[in-house]
């Protein structure tokens, strides 16, 4: 028997963080079917290895996103890399619409001699270590840890002070986490004492939260000190932003309560340094010290004022940003490291609109806001979706399921993930938490098998 019912559209979104399961949140209530795509076995994204595991609010929101999984017409198929396992001309082919949101993983460099150094890493790469990814150099951190007395961390954003709160807080609190049990040990055989934060800019410039940075004087054990009293007498710049913005206000209060603390010897310290940047990174066979030089602020930026002094230090994180990488098959801004668009519609060069492609999230815009950013602006990519489909009928195929079975990719499905997720719950019980992440890829494929 003929239906005149209008064959429901298809759209396939590649990226399962946040961004990627709030468009899938949005199309799917708008009708459409949903097939959402990771390289990666298990979805979320950076909610699961980018915040911190001691933020336990935060990492709750993988309990919102999930309920988008379970949404009839939603399939996950974890495990995919598009590039390798299916191009992106394959799936503009086999869906009515592609969304790409596929983030922005890749660190920023520093730029400096040295930097190259063994004990030289990126906070990604550090970050991935301790939540658990499975591309983690496990060995590289472990290696690194285990050599540092000292580290400095370059950088004043929220990463920053997650990176410097995770080597400095008492092992009880990180034992409540999900970490994985080989990052415990490793944290508990550190014999870190001090962390250097630089940031190139005053205290006024940092973008870290106030919530986030009055966290590291509430670790037990842990003494928080301004290295230069002086980074306190605001420039032009700097009272300007206190006198306009009232997160700067009291992120630049918070420091000055430090100003005057003494440090105990019997606590690990942490140690503001700003107007400071790092210009070069020195050792033999890995890092040694770090030669910082004193900076200046003006309406321009921060500029060197040819003044060094050196911090000793065995481990440098860089925590100066993210940035996107290109896809195959889609255009890619190398300037800006996004995915050029207008309205989510990504574009060639020539500003000509690429059809059926669309872009949300980091890889759309950058790395900026915080997780309910990335809502409203997949809701946007999505209004320009629907806006371009309009009431045409769907193409009535099946995405790629067939195709990725014909080339004999293992895909984890929901089901998969529920049970990789109840793997890591019993996991954690039977070390006495609620969840430890299971980071060996095969062992996350095993797990989803049941």
């Amino acid at each position: 028997m003929w239906s005149d019912a209008p064959v429901t559209k298809r759209i396939a979104v590649v990226g399962a963080g946040p961004s990627g399961l709030y468009a899938a949140d949005a199309l799917s209530s708008a009708g459409a079917d949903v097939d959402v795509l990771d390289r990666l076995p298990v979805p979320f994204g950076l909610v699961r290895y980018g915040v911190a595991p001691d933020h336990h609010s935060i990492r709750s929101v993988r309990d919102t996103l999930q309920k988008v999984l379970e949404k009839p017409g939603v399939r996950l198929l974890a495990g995919v890399e598009v590039g390798r396992d299916v191009t992106v001309d394959e799936l503009v082919a086999a869906y009515d619409a592609v969304v790409l949101t596929y983030g922005a993983s890749r660190d920023r460099r520093l730029d400096v001699p040295g930097e190259e150094l063994a004990g030289s890493v990126a906070a990604t790469d550090f970050v991935a270590w301790y939540c658990g990814h499975p591309d983690a150099d496990r060995e590289g951190m472990e290696s690194a840890l285990a050599a540092a007395r000292s580290v400095v961390v370059v950088g004043v954003g929220n990463v920053a002070v997650d990176v410097t709160r995770v080597l400095t807080a008492p092992l009880g609190r990180l034992q409540a986490t999900d970490m994985p049990q080989h990052v415990l040990d490793a944290l508990s055989r550190s014999s870190i004492n001090d962390v250097h934060v630089l940031g190139r800019r005053g205290p006024a410039q940092a973008t870290w939260t106030t919530k986030e940075l009055k966290e590291l004087a509430e670790l037990d054990g842990v003494d928080v000190v301004l290295e230069d009293v002086h980074d306190l007498d605001l420039e032009p710049v700097s009272a300007a932003l206190v006198e306009s913005d009232r997160v700067v206000a009291r992120n630049v209060e918070v420091i000055r309560s430090w100003a005057e603390h003494e440090l105990d010897g019997t606590h690990r310290h942490i140690h503001l340094h700003f107007h400071a940047r790092p210009v070069e990174l020195r050792g033999t066979d890995r890092v040694s010290t770090v030669v910082v030089e004193r900076t200046t602020v003006d309406e321009a930026g921060a500029h060197g004022t040819g003044e060094t002094y050196e911090v000793g230090a065995q481990l440098v994180i860089r925590s100066v940003g993210y940035r996107g990488v290109g896809l195959e098959g889609a255009p890619f801004d190398d300037r800006r490291n996004v995915i050029p668009n207008v309205e989510g519609r990504v574009v060639e060069a020539d500003g000509s609109v690429v059809p059926g492609l669309y872009v949300a999230g980091w890889i759309k815009r950058g790395p900026t806001g915080i997780i309910g950013t990335n809502k409203k602006d997949a809701a946007a990519t999505v209004a320009s979706l629907l806006a371009d489909l309009g009431d045409v009928e769907g193409n009535g195929g099946d995405g790629i399921v067939a195709l990725l079975a014909e080339r004999g990719v293992d895909v984890v499905t929901f089901d998969g993930w529920k049970s990789i997720d109840a793997a890591e719950r019993a996991l954690g019980s039977s070390q006495g938490r609620e969840r430890t992440t299971i980071h060996d890829r095969d062992a996350l494929m095993a797990a989803s098998r049941g």
